[in-house]
């Protein structure tokens, strides 16, 4: 989608690269592309040559420039072709060539950085196939440039505070899933297979969202579904039967137009046991304690051992096994994450996922998870599909 340029948030990559000397940006990972660009790549190919002053270069692969030419943030667009007659090698070698070239034409070859400490990499708009970088690819900038380092710890300062633009895209992800639950508990019945209603909630996220308010370009949606003993930690959707009297746990990750959600919602067809009637309301104290304590200025450290300490109060030591706050932006998973033993501070404009869980030993048990924009006084939770899905049952019944 065609968004104005990001103009806050290049200005403070910008003034980062100047304090460290830093002559250019090279990224290939899509995330980082879509973060200094505006563009998301299909394959996980492309490549954007980001310098300190003047123009960035973008390296497209030849079927996408269209959508380059609709969608980034700079005219100056370097294509290459996914297949060579001449050339065996993979089409992001083809990519590497033309980056290197455009260092060294734009004499930007003094200090660049690039994703040493990056390994993986979030999806591209393809999804299903990740692109493998090997230790080739990287020590090809050491020909061009006096120095290479990485600038991994410099964009994950930056991405870690959001500009308007960002919060904006990370709104539709939001409404998007809230709308996906809306309609996947209007019709969800006991005995259909997880698998059924994985499927409904994606296929409405992609159906729906493509296009919505004609704001988004690209929408997909990803969901792990389990019920009643089926509840766990990170075990895959199944055929097993939706309970009737048991939630119905979907981890969902909506990702707009290369901007994530991460969120961990319920729904239950029928009435609740008293077993998660109590689990429920354990939980929803600490996660509403915990959403209290992330505001500006509030140590991660202390937000992690606070959900932990107060799981355990409630008679369930060393749960959750999982992380319980991390960042989301252009991943679904980025830094910064709370952990007793690490270090930093909340600050205005990150966004949060918020996630405690506790799962009880032979399967069953429950996670909350909200994206919580940090704003001056407090915090914003982005998803409207209420936490508490009592209320979301008893609306459901409403409406039948």
């Amino acid at each position: 989608m065609g968004y104005p340029v990001d103009t806050a948030k290049l200005a403070r990559v910008r003034a980062m690269m100047k304090d460290q000397g830093l002559s250019a940006l090279v990224c290939r990972a899509p995330d980082n592309i879509v973060y200094l660009s505006n563009y998301w790549c299909m394959k996980g190919y492309d490549a954007v040559v980001f310098p300190a002053e003047g123009e960035p270069t973008l390296c497209v692969i030849e079927p996408q420039q269209a959508d380059a030419e609709r969608n980034a943030w700079t005219k100056d667009l370097r294509l290459f072709q996914g297949y060579d007659e001449r050339d065996p090698r993979p089409p992001q070698m083809r990519c590497l060539d033309l980056a290197l070239g455009v260092l060294k034409q734009r004499g930007l070859t003094d200090k660049v950085g690039i994703e040493l400490g990056m390994g993986t990499q979030s999806c591209d708009r393809m999804v299903g196939e990740p692109t493998t970088y090997t230790q080739g690819y990287f020590d090809a900038f050491k020909s061009v440039a006096g120095q290479v380092v990485d600038a991994t710890p410099l964009l994950v300062e930056a991405r870690a505070i959001k500009t308007a633009q960002e919060i904006e895209r990370m709104r539709l992800a939001n409404e998007l899933a809230a709308l996906g639950m809306e309609f996947v508990r209007d019709r969800i019945r006991p005995c259909m297979k997880e698998s059924d209603v994985a499927a409904m909630f994606e296929g409405f996220v992609h159906a729906r969202g493509i296009g919505y308010e004609g704001k988004v370009e690209m929408a997909r949606a990803f969901t792990l579904v389990w019920s009643g003993k089926g509840i766990a930690t990170f075990t895959a959707t199944s055929d097993r039967p939706i309970q009737e009297h048991e939630p119905t746990l979907f981890e969902i990750w909506v990702c707009v137009d290369g901007y994530w959600n991460d969120l961990t919602k319920n729904i239950c067809p029928g009435e609740l046991t008293k077993e998660y009637h109590q689990l429920l309301d354990l939980l929803l104290e600490v996660f509403n304690e915990a959403a209290s304590f992330a505001r500006d200025g509030a140590p991660l450290p202390e937000l992690d051992r606070l959900i932990r300490q107060r799981i355990a109060e409630g008679g369930h030591p060393g749960q959750p096994s999982h992380p319980v706050c991390h960042g989301v932006g252009a991943r679904a998973h980025e830094p910064p994450y709370a952990h007793q033993a690490g270090a930093g501070t909340i600050r205005k404009n990150m966004v949060l996922a918020i996630e405690p869980g506790i799962y009880w030993p032979g399967g069953g048990g429950l996670r909350l998870e909200d994206n919580f924009l940090i704003t001056e006084t407090g915090n914003e939770k982005l998803c409207s599909f209420p936490d508490d899905f009592r209320l979301a049952m008893a609306g459901a019944r409403g409406r039948a």
